[in-house]
């Protein structure tokens, strides 16, 4: 499977601006700046979508990993910040608050470990990942 994505930019750097477009159209021509990255600009970002990607990868492997302890998650809600210092992409940080009924505290956590390690974008990520992950 290839999933794949369009970048078009125009201008210098600071001054210019892009668009972002994926092969779903999720994103069709979204805005993308320098000051969409490195300020509060409006439109999109490369960390942003790191952070969006890692999230939603993690959540459904845990879903998964969960199935296969034989747990079922009413709901399982990630958040994740990328963190870029100094031109690198330094650190993933996700947390995940999750409803699974009957599910030990402990077995959580041997199972949110095991998601956070194998989920594909984990993998692929070349950084610290930290995890916060608790049960509510």
């Amino acid at each position: 499977m290839k999933r794949t994505a369009t970048a078009v930019w125009n201008g210098s750097g600071k001054e210019g601006s892009g668009n972002l477009t994926t092969q779903s159209t999720t994103l069709n021509k979204t805005q993308y700046s320098f000051n969409s990255r490195f300020a509060e600009g409006v439109g999109t970002n490369p960390e942003e979508l790191m952070a969006a990607a890692h999230a939603g990868c993690f959540t459904m492997k845990l879903s998964f990993v969960l199935g296969a302890a034989g747990f079922t998650p009413e709901s399982l809600e990630t958040s994740c910040a990328i963190s870029l210092e100094d031109g690198t992409i330094t650190k993933s940080e996700l947390s995940v608050k999750a409803n699974v009924p009957g599910i030990t505290p402990e077995k959580f956590q041997e199972c949110a470990a095991d998601a956070k390690a194998n989920c594909p974008v984990s993998k692929a990520y070349n950084m610290d990942i930290s995890l916060e992950a608790s049960l509510v």
